[in-house]
């Protein structure tokens, strides 16, 4: 059992969180939400049980495979009636999800991955609406302690040129983008503490990398949900630091308290407002002490 502040967890196995995750100064018997869920998966399924189980309310529910009550964002007739909105969909509808609950002044939680490239497009439209937002490429506690534990492992390597730095990643083959986008924060992370690798690869290659570039390709197989790994190999050993997903529980528990931090609470214990602007995990997580 590990305590950080306000934060509590226990650790079973890498990977897996047990356990309570709240945000600093909530009381979630006194601070009730009610939350859209746009997309209704398996994600989706595993935050409303965490959100019920928090006291929080589900007013609408969009996905067009689901049989859900509305199959798209544009006919959720209950979709004013939420607080906040957590989206887990796909790469090709989050941003137009995005920019409609920004319009409506519903602050967004986003989880979908692969629309990056199109961040500056829903940054200007969260400003120009005073709206709020808050992604992330992966809402576990433990994906965010694995960050800082590899790009702490790439500076402590750094000065060794011994030690050539790679790894790889593994999901599921219904995954929909490749590299994952933990993969990519992960790698950006360890390029930002190393001067020796500066460009990342993610294909297959069909010559010998370069010293300057980091290799990182994807596998999709079977039902893995994630397993992302750092290596550090030289003549004599290897140094692996990995991450796998029990299960997605923990994705669960921490898209909830992403939620409960976007809003806050007035002295009645409901929501009294949203903060404004863009925020990723690692804004929860300072707030948290880490």
């Amino acid at each position: 059992m590990v305590g950080w502040g306000n934060i509590t967890v226990s650790f079973r196995a890498a990977g897996r969180v047990e356990g309570r995750l709240a945000v600093r100064g909530m009381k979630h018997k006194e601070y009730l939400m009610n939350i859209a869920l746009i997309g209704y998966g398996t994600m989706g399924q595993l935050i409303e049980r965490r959100a019920l189980d928090r006291g929080h309310a589900v007013v609408c529910v969009v996905d067009p495979r689901s049989g859900t009550e509305y199959r798209n964002i544009a006919e959720a007739e209950t979709l004013d009636r939420a607080h906040v909105a957590v989206e887990f969909t796909a790469p090709d509808t989050a941003v137009s999800h995005i920019k409609t609950l920004s319009s409506r002044g519903i602050p967004a939680v986003v989880g979908t991955t692969g629309w990056y490239d199109r961040m500056e497009e829903v940054r200007s439209a969260v400003e120009k609406d005073g709206s709020s937002l808050l992604w992330a490429s992966n809402f576990s506690l433990g994906v965010h302690l694995f960050y800082r534990i590899a790009a702490y492992a790439a500076k402590l390597t750094d000065p060794f040129p011994e030690y050539d730095a790679g790894g790889f990643e593994i999901h599921h083959n219904r995954k929909r983008d490749s590299p994952s986008g933990t993969a990519k924060t992960l790698v950006q992370r360890v390029l930002g503490e190393t001067r020796r690798k500066t460009v990342p690869v993610w294909d297959t290659l069909e010559r010998p990398p370069a010293p300057e570039e980091l290799h990182y390709p994807s596998l999709r197989v079977g039902a893995v949900p994630g397993t992302h790994a750092l290596l550090f190999d030289s003549p004599a050993d290897t140094i692996e630091i990995t991450h796998r997903v029990r299960n997605r529980d923990g994705l669960a528990a921490g898209a909830v308290a992403a939620a409960e931090w976007l809003l806050r609470a007035d002295s009645a214990g409901v929501p009294g407002g949203a903060r404004r602007g863009i925020f990723t995990m690692d804004d929860v997580l300072k707030d948290l002490g880490l």
